[in-house]
């Protein structure tokens, strides 16, 4: 397997290539990587994926990001239905 091919968000199938490429294009921040690839966007909202890719965005760049807006985590959405919120069901 080639480097580039190393999935490193796994929800939305990023990979490092196209983190690398992504960085080195636009020379942007981890939140911007985030926004133009949508790695860290998936169903566990960034919880696996960011600490590697702000390392990689760190790495490529050649700097560390400590006044840039972080990414931030979402956490998964589940349905529930009003009776539940209403307290009628469980």
């Amino acid at each position: 397997m080639n480097e580039d091919q190393i999935v490193i968000c796994r929800c939305e199938e990023v990979t490092l290539g196209k983190i690398v490429e992504t960085v080195e294009k636009y020379h942007c921040s981890s939140r911007e990587v985030k926004l133009r690839t949508r790695a860290g966007m998936g169903f566990c909202g960034g919880r696996t994926c960011r600490g590697m890719i702000d390392r990689v965005v760190a790495q490529v760049s050649g700097k560390v990001e400590s006044n840039q807006v972080s990414m931030s985590y979402r956490p998964p959405v589940r349905p529930v239905t009003f009776g539940v919120l209403a307290g009628d069901q469980k």
